[in-house]
């Protein structure tokens, strides 16, 4: 279980939260100081962040909800007066970070917006949590990379499952050599996309592979613990209207160095499936409800015939990303699911689409990176009840 670094009694240097008025500046924080939560403004106000993002601060002991940040401040008066704080328009990005003392915003807002709000809110002097995808392409990935290193502000992509217990234990199996060499990684995740949601639209970041498709990608690379050097891709639609601007599916193959494979497909027009499985010469590992952030998960290993079952109990998943990034912030500590992770999916994600699109394999250059997930840490909060979306 990982153990905060922000809630050890003896005094640490780090940097102040609000680097915007001390940037650079070192303090020695004792105990009580310690304590400080880290306030954020949440930007975007969809079905993610009313039902998981705006919950998770009542289980992130260390991190508290200052501000919303919306395209309908008027609309959003509800969630306004349920969180007891002010709403402000996307154009007031600004004044919400500097009028309500904010310390971090999480960006939950379509993947088309994520450079652009990144970037404004880093020359505001605020840490960024940005969900996933980063963005739609590398150019994107490496501004909003550079606008915080130029800010003195960190960056963390809302990977989840890199907290998450169940997959952290996908991760120290594959680790400990009981399945043998591991070989290869296989998953299907899909569910049914209807009417005006934005994964259906193009302009706004959508289609398979950016919503959905991400997920694989990353179990695949935290897994193998290695990128993908070559990948071929397919794309399919049925021809519903639903599909007029992305595609219904999407298939891949990733080629990983040592010849191993991974593949996957992922699909808006399927019945609900999501599970990855990972072989190797003495065994095999098949996570249930591997990537969703509600239900149980339940992992299944067979080692030379031998089969054993652990199932993992539900949790609050988005409290603990926020938990980790509250803590990098107060002890001054790079995250792990930094923005090179979002610039390596994002890399692999379009090789996969020119291969579609070129009906020809594509090389991938390997974003190079030395920190992964790792089993210590998993944090676990208890789930969160069903929410009523405003």
């Amino acid at each position: 279980m990982h153990t905060l670094c922000a809630l050890r009694p003896e005094p640490l240097t780090i940097i102040r939260p609000h680097a915007r008025r001390h940037a650079g500046a070192k303090v020695s924080l004792g105990a009580k100081d310690m304590k400080k939560k880290i306030r954020y403004a949440v930007i975007g106000l969809g079905h993610i962040a009313q039902t998981a993002v705006l919950p998770a601060f009542e289980h992130a002991e260390n991190s508290e909800l200052g501000a919303l940040v919306t395209g309908s401040p008027d609309k959003d008066k509800e969630l306004s007066k349920r969180y007891g704080v002010n709403a402000y328009a996307y154009d007031d990005l600004e004044t919400a970070i500097d009028r309500e003392n904010i310390d971090a915003v999480y960006i939950a807002t379509p993947n088309s917006f994520h450079r652009e709000q990144t970037e404004r809110a880093a020359r505001a002097g605020s840490h960024v949590l940005c969900e996933k995808p980063m963005a739609a392409t590398e150019r994107d990935c490496e501004a909003m990379i550079e606008a915080a290193e130029q800010n003195n502000v960190k960056l963390m992509i809302a990977y989840r499952l890199h907290f998450h217990d169940a997959n952290l234990h996908a991760v120290e199996i594959a680790r400990s050599g009981k399945l043998g060499d591991v070989r290869y990684f296989g998953s299907l995740f899909g569910l049914q996309v209807h009417g005006d949601n934005i994964r259906l639209q193009k302009d706004l970041g959508g289609g398979t592979l950016f919503d959905i498709g991400i997920y694989c990608i990353n179990a695949a690379r935290y897994l193998f613990r290695d990128e993908p050097i070559e990948a071929t891709g397919l794309t399919a639609n049925n021809g519903e209207k639903r599909f007029s601007e992305v595609e219904e599916m999407t298939g891949a193959i990733l080629r990983f160095p040592q010849e191993r494979m991974a593949i996957f497909t992922c699909s808006f027009g399927s019945a609900d499936i999501g599970y990855y499985s990972l072989v190797g010469s003495k065994g095999d590992l098949r996570l249930e409800n591997s990537y969703e952030y509600r239900g149980e998960s339940k992992c299944v290993i067979t080692i030379e015939g031998e089969k054993t079952e652990k199932v993992f109990k539900a949790g609050d998943q988005f409290a603990a990303e926020v938990i980790y990034f509250s803590d990098c912030i107060l002890n001054n500590r790079a995250p792990e699911p930094s923005g090179r992770e979002g610039l390596a999916d994002v890399r692999v994600i379009n090789a996969i689409y020119e291969s579609a699109r070129t009906r020809r394999s594509i090389q991938i250059e390997p974003v190079h990176k030395k920190a992964r997930p790792e089993p210590e840490m998993e944090i676990k909060r208890p789930p969160v009840e069903q929410v009523a979306t405003a």
